[in-house]
């Protein structure tokens, strides 16, 4: 079976959107512990930041699931454990 290959700037939407939310998750777990262990509280501001990153990866890894020819196995893991790990699985998929 041939898997169709995702267009150059889609895919290359999919690698910075996953990129930039595994960031924006590192940095919102560093802002927990600060509030936790400081008065900085910057979890306001990065919580709604990575929500939005996070439903931009949920999308397009939905939207190009097929394409890319991933199985729905490998889809659940990419949304449900991929966040910190999304890149590189996105990365590795689409050479």
């Amino acid at each position: 079976m041939t898997t169709a290959v995702a267009e150059p700037t889609t895919l290359r939407a999919l690698r910075v959107v996953a990129l930039v939310e595994t960031v924006s998750f590192g940095i919102l777990l560093v802002c927990s512990v600060l509030k936790r262990t400081t008065s900085f509280n910057a979890v306001p501001v990065m919580g709604p930041i990575h929500g939005v990153l996070f439903l931009g990866l949920v999308y397009l890894v939905l939207t190009l699931r097929s394409q890319l020819g991933w199985s729905g196995l490998k889809t659940l893991l990419v949304l449900t454990i991929g966040s910190p790990f999304a890149p590189f699985v996105v990365r590795r998929t689409s050479r």
